[in-house]
């Protein structure tokens, strides 16, 4: 937007010739494009998907699968059949990501499917409210867990919990605007970390297992009652935690190679996460009765107070681990979309804008940090989840059939990786059951609430992106020129 601060900005890291595009220099001779580096391997790829998807859910919340199912039998299918759906779901992506390589996610997907006025929509509900609301809950459990060491016998104060969970979002934020490669670093620890405990637990359930714990475990069948509706609704919880199977697609212009390390990535990603998931659910229930699951504030905590003592403090710290390594991986795939969107002119420009010193998006992660405090304040936000979790799988099954309807529209695309037509049709399928049961079980007014909130992006689309009024160019220019001038950030350059 601002060419003459782009050329004639002068700072110590960046290129200062006028008739060139700016650039971005690191010590010596060595310079850089002003344009996201592909600084991610295959290695850092699977632990973005592992790391994302393992969350708090596995360790905290599984009892809500197993509420909807009211059997062991039917709760460990659920969690297979979500692995398997997340896997389905993935290899439609993979085919996307591979044919369409830009970040986003599933924003350049629906743009060339259904055009710009889908993709808006959804870059309006992801950004403003699906993404933000996910890191500050992640945020918030990684708080809580990390502040009850401190307060024993007693729940941490509800503003302490806030003022550490926006101090981790600063942190994240930070590190996320510094380096994509130091990013990746913290990723692939703490996704380490997590999948140690993860094996502590699923040893501990093995060796219960060979002791002859298999009460819970023999007619497992046996009391389920489970409905149209409750099954719909332990799909939502338990893919929930699965969330993050498409984290690798919102960053596919900074991957090596992702025509071979897409695919790759979630071929041995999310069966990993998919194994883990059973294997932890079963030593759960080598340890627990399901009433008794049922009743723990949180599952991996009880378990790790019966089998693990007198170390069981292991399993509030890796839980600490978790949380953050998937609120760090939440920040990365954010501000990548919010690129993204800015740069197709769907969100400020400034939003579009790279660090002439980090080659990261800066801008953007930061606006993304910015709308997670702010969704950290308000006294309960999992409820502001549950009701758009109906949006998100709207999106993912909109994103699905722009993959069947490219096939007859898009016929000269080149396509590496080609899933099967019929597998991505019951993908759509399913998606469109996960968003339509919970709405026929339990029909409330908050989805509507939802539903106005996401087509209120219609005005902001045809005022600002189909009209272009010209007096918001007026105003916006100075305070991007401001902005760009003050963060040091440069539109991108194009690299192709």
């Amino acid at each position: 937007m601002s060419d003459t601060t782009k050329r004639t900005r002068e700072t110590p890291n960046s290129s200062t010739d006028p008739d060139g595009p700016a650039q971005a220099q690191y010590g010596g001779d060595q310079v850089k494009a002003a344009a996201l580096q592909k600084d991610v391997g295959l290695f850092s790829g699977i632990c973005l998907i592992v790391g994302t998807m393992i969350g708090s859910g596995i360790f905290i919340s599984p009892k809500a699968v197993l509420s909807g199912t009211g059997a062991v039998g039917p709760c460990l299918s659920v969690w297979a059949a979500c692995g398997v759906l997340a896997t389905l779901g993935a290899l439609c992506y993979a085919e996307l990501g591979t044919m369409i390589t830009k970040s986003g996610g599933e924003y350049p997907y629906l743009m060339e499917g259904f055009g710009s006025l889908v993709a808006f929509l959804y870059s309006w509900t992801t950004v403003i409210v699906l993404k933000p609301s996910s890191f500050a809950i992640i945020a918030l459990s990684f708080a809580e867990y990390a502040a009850v060491p401190f307060y024993p016998g007693c729940p941490p104060p509800a503003v302490i919990i806030k003022c550490q969970a926006a101090a981790s979002i600063l942190l994240i934020t930070l590190v996320n605007s510094l380096s994509v490669k130091l990013a990746s670093y913290v990723q692939i620890f703490f996704t380490v970390a997590k999948l140690l405990i993860i094996l502590i637990i699923v040893i501990a359930g093995m060796v219960l297992l060979a002791q002859g714990n298999t009460e819970n475990l023999t007619n497992a069948f046996e009391g389920a009652s489970p409905s149209f509706g409750t099954i719909g609704l332990a799909f939502y919880n338990g893919l929930w935690a699965y969330d993050g199977w498409n984290q690798l697609n919102f960053i596919t212009e900074e991957l090596k190679n992702p025509y071979r390390n897409l695919p790759l990535a979630i071929i041995i990603g999310i069966p990993l996460v998919s194994v883990c998931y059973i294997l932890v659910n079963i030593a759960y229930f080598t340890a627990m009765t399901p009433i008794e699951l049922l009743q723990s504030p949180a599952v991996a905590v009880t378990f790790g107070d019966r089998v693990l003592y007198p170390v069981s403090w292991v399993v509030p710290l890796f839980v600490v681990f978790s949380t953050f390594g998937a609120a760090n991986g939440s920040c990365f795939t954010a501000g990548r979309l919010t690129y993204v969107a800015g740069r197709e002119g769907h969100m400020v420009k400034i939003l579009s804008y790279i660090s002439l010193r980090h080659c990261t998006p800066s801008p953007a992660i930061i606006f993304n940090g910015i709308l997670s405090i702010i969704y950290i304040m308000p006294a309960d936000i999992n409820m502001l989840i549950n009701y758009f979790s109906f949006a998100q799988w709207t999106f993912y099954g909109l994103t699905v059939l722009a993959l069947i309807v490219m096939r007859f529209t898009r016929k000269e695309l080149r396509r590496p990786v080609k899933v099967p037509i019929l597998l991505a049709a019951v993908v759509f399928l399913v998606s469109c059951y996960l968003v339509l049961a919970p709405i026929i079980e339990q029909p409330e007014l908050e989805y509507l609430y939802c539903a106005i909130f996401i087509f209120s992006g219609l005005i902001f689309y045809f005022l600002f992106v189909h009209y272009k009024w010209s007096w918001t160019r007026r105003v916006m220019r100075p305070v991007t020129k401001y902005l760009q001038l003050l963060m040091e950030v440069v539109p991108p350059e194009k690299t192709e």
